[in-house]
C-alpha cells in the first residue's frame, strides 16, 4: 500500500497557478491597480500613479523592468479598454475656462489699483481679500484633513503684513498674482513635456527642478517690479510673494496641506525673518513635491 504525500497530492492546476505567479510578477500589480490602469490615458498616467504609491524605479527592478516608465509601458499595454482615447492626448487648445482663469488672475490687480487710485479706504482689505481668493482657483485635489485651513492662513499672513506695512503692500501683492498665475501656467505645462520626454523619475526630476527654479525666478522678479511700481517695501513684499505663488504651485498640482500650512504659520510670526524663512521652507518642499511625476499626472 502506497502513502501520499500531502504536498504532492494538491491538484495540479494549484502548482502551475503558482508557478505563473511566481514567473509573471506584474499580473499582481496589475490586479493590484486595475483602476489606474484602465482609466488611464496613456502609461504616462500610470507611471505617475504608482509612484504616488510609492514604487520607484529600484521597486520596478523587482518585477524585471529597468524603471517605472517602463513598467508603466507593460502596465497599459496589458490593461483592457473599451476603445483607444487617442483624442484625450493630443494637444488641447486653449478654451473659455483658460480665459477665465486668466481674467480671474487679471480681477485681484485690477481691483486694487483702482480702489487705491480712488483713494478709497477699503482699497487694502479688498485687495487682500482678492489676493487670498486667487489661490482658490480649482487644481487637482490636495490632501489634509482641513481644506480650506491653508487659505485662511494665508489671509491671516497676508491680512497681518498689510495692517502693519499699509495698502501698498496690498495692491503689490494683488499686481503679483497675474504674472504669477502666467508663471505657474508655464510651469504646469512645462512639466508635463518634460514628463512626456522622460524615460525614468530621476530623469524627470532632473528636468524638472531648472523649470521650477526659472518660475520661482520669474515669480520674483514679478514681485520686485510690482514692489517697485506701487511702493511697498521690498524686504516684505517679494518673500509674501513669493510664498504665496509658491502655495497655489502646491495646492494647484495636489500637494498635501500640511507642510503649506506650516510655512504660512511659520510666516505669521511677529519678526522681520519670518516671511523669508517661510518662503525659504516652502520652496524646499516645493523642489521635493513638484520634482515628482505623480503632482503632473491629469486631474
Amino acid at each position: 500500500m502506497t502513502t501520499v504525500d500531502p504536498d504532492t497530492a494538491a491538484p495540479p492546476s494549484a502548482g502551475r497557478a503558482r508557478r505563473r505567479a511566481a514567473g509573471d510578477p506584474v499580473k499582481a500589480l496589475l490586479h493590484r491597480h486595475r483602476e489606474l490602469c484602465e482609466r488611464a490615458v496613456d502609461p504616462l498616467e500610470i507611471a505617475a500613479g504608482l509612484e504616488a504609491h510609492g514604487i520607484t524605479d529600484r521597486t520596478a527592478a523587482r518585477f524585471r523592468h529597468r524603471d517605472v516608465f517602463s513598467l508603466a509601458e507593460e502596465l497599459y499595454a496589458r490593461s483592457p479598454r473599451g476603445e483607444e482615447p487617442a483624442a484625450a492626448s493630443a494637444p488641447v487648445p486653449a478654451g473659455p475656462s483658460a480665459y477665465r482663469a486668466l481674467g480671474c488672475a487679471l480681477l485681484p490687480g485690477a481691483l486694487a489699483a483702482g480702489a487705491a487710485a480712488a483713494g478709497q479706504a477699503w482699497a487694502g482689505p479688498a485687495a487682500v481679500a482678492a489676493t487670498v481668493a486667487a489661490l482658490v482657483w480649482p487644481g487637482r485635489a490636495a490632501g489634509g484633513r482641513f481644506p480650506w485651513l491653508a487659505h485662511l492662513l494665508a489671509a491671516a499672513v497676508v491680512g497681518w503684513a498689510v495692517h502693519r506695512h499699509g495698502t501698498a503692500l496690498a495692491v503689490g501683492l494683488a499686481l503679483a498674482v497675474a504674472p504669477g498665475h502666467l508663471l505657474a501656467a508655464a510651469f504646469a505645462a512645462g512639466a508635463r513635456a518634460r514628463l512626456d520626454g522622460s524615460r525614468a523619475l530621476e530623469d524627470f526630476a532632473d528636468r524638472a527642478r531648472p523649470l521650477l527654479f526659472a518660475s520661482v525666478a520669474g515669480s520674483t522678479a514679478a514681485a520686485v517690479g510690482a514692489a517697485a511700481l506701487t511702493g511697498a517695501p521690498l524686504p516684505v513684499a517679494v518673500p509674501l510673494a513669493l510664498l504665496l505663488f509658491l502655495t497655489r504651485l502646491l495646492l494647484r498640482h495636489g500637494s498635501r496641506r500640511g507642510p503649506v500650512a506650516a510655512a504660512l504659520a511659520l510666516a505669521l510670526v511677529p519678526l522681520p525673518a519670518a516671511a523669508p524663512a517661510a518662503a525659504a521652507v516652502l520652496l524646499v518642499h516645493a523642489v521635493l513635491a513638484l520634482s515628482r511625476a505623480s503632482a503632473h499626472a491629469r486631474p
